[in-house]
């Protein structure tokens, strides 16, 4: 395996000032080096992939330095309209270095949400004109990097490291993390699914949450019903929204990470103008990319009262353990939508928490009967 110090080092060398990106899992080991290890201000955790994208076109052009944009495959949708119509050799012509990590590889056991990203990765790098070399553990990391470079100071324009699974060395962050509060997501998530009615639809964010809610789901004996979101990161507030329109009357609960949430913030000023008058939005705030590492977000510091009530929510509230829960629930539940519930968690989780047993269909199918009252 390839020492996380050691492609840092290389990219240093070659004129990498900044990392920038949304960590991936399977960059898990590198990003968490680089965040111990930059000096102040040249690694940033972006709220997506297209933003870091931008970030490194600014910096190359105020320094002549390169950023290094790290991403999971899955990323790359987010990614392509900067490549595109700001980085692109017929456009502005930016070079950067693009760190992509590729979740469903072929012919490597993956979930299903990575298989097709998986299958196209590397055709869409093609497609958009991009050079990408893969890093895997046996490679030669300095002539990867080396072949990667020439081909950007050929172009000019952004490349790609594309990285197999089990890449990098082991290397833990020495970096503490500050609890919000010192509830876990499953005791926060089990006391949500208690206070829910049976007529209710729930759509939880993809990660760990939505594997939580099943494993609860089990626990308590009940129906699987609820939209488990394993893709598309960052709208599952959009997907609830979409079901809140469907289905007016009855109430619709969104499970939310701060991760999510900041990825594509701009749901929320859409779902409090058209004002859903029984959408309840629950933010599970650890804030921290909990699936894929534990690195930080920025939701740490972040006045979300401020946005959801400057986006034409009705009303926020906060908890931080089990009674403030009940409470705020309460006060909101009744509440003329839309609704923000802040719920501050610690980050972490079970080592033995387990994944959904039902396919991604079958629990679209389970959801619909649920919304259409066709459930057996």
């Amino acid at each position: 395996m390839i020492p996380p110090e050691k492609l840092y080092r290389l990219l240093q060398s070659r004129g990498i000032g900044l990392f920038a990106g949304v960590p991936d899992s399977l960059l898990a080991n590198f990003c968490a080096y680089v965040d111990d290890n930059g000096e102040d201000g040249s690694h940033v955790i972006t709220a997506n992939e297209g933003n870091a994208v931008a970030l490194a076109a600014g910096y190359h052009m105020a320094t002549g330095k390169f950023c290094a944009v790290y991403m999971q495959n899955s990323g790359l949708g987010n990614a392509i309209n900067p490549l595109t119509s700001l980085a692109d050799p017929e456009v502005y012509r930016l070079p950067m270095l693009l760190i992509i990590g590729w979740r469903g590889e072929p012919g490597v056991k993956d979930e299903p949400q990575h298989v097709k990203q998986g299958r196209v990765t590397l055709g869409q790098l093609e497609l958009l004109g991009v050079p990408c070399r893969v890093l895997e553990a046996g490679s030669d990391a300095e002539a990867v990097v080396d072949e990667l470079f020439a081909d950007m100071a050929r172009t000019n324009a952004p490349v790609a490291l594309v990285v197999r699974k089990d890449t990098f060395a082991k290397y833990k962050s020495l970096r503490k993390a500050e609890s919000l509060s010192d509830m876990t997501r499953e005791q926060a998530l089990d006391t949500l699914l208690a206070l829910t009615g049976s007529d209710d639809l729930i759509i939880s964010t993809t990660g760990k949450t939505s594997r939580e809610v099943f494993e609860l789901r089990v626990r308590r004996g009940e129906a699987q019903r609820d939209f488990l979101t394993v893709g598309g990161m960052g709208h599952t507030s959009s997907i609830a929204l979409g079901v809140a329109l469907g289905q007016p009357k009855r109430r619709v609960v969104c499970l939310d990470g701060d991760g999510s949430l900041l990825m594509h913030l701009g749901a929320m000023p859409v779902i409090g103008s058209l004002k859903p008058a029984r959408l309840i939005h629950v933010l599970l705030n650890n804030a921290a990319h909990e699936s894929v590492g534990g690195q930080p977000t920025a939701a740490g510091s972040i006045d979300f009262a401020a946005i959801a009530l400057g986006s034409g929510y009705a009303a926020h509230r906060v908890a931080g353990d089990p009674a403030s829960l009940r409470a705020a629930w309460r006060e909101l539940v009744d509440h003329q939508g839309p609704v923000l519930l802040e719920v501050r968690i610690k980050a972490g989780s079970r080592d033995d928490l387990g994944r959904p047993t039902s396919s991604a269909e079958e629990n679209k199918r389970a959801f619909m009967g649920a919304a259409l009252g066709t459930a057996s």
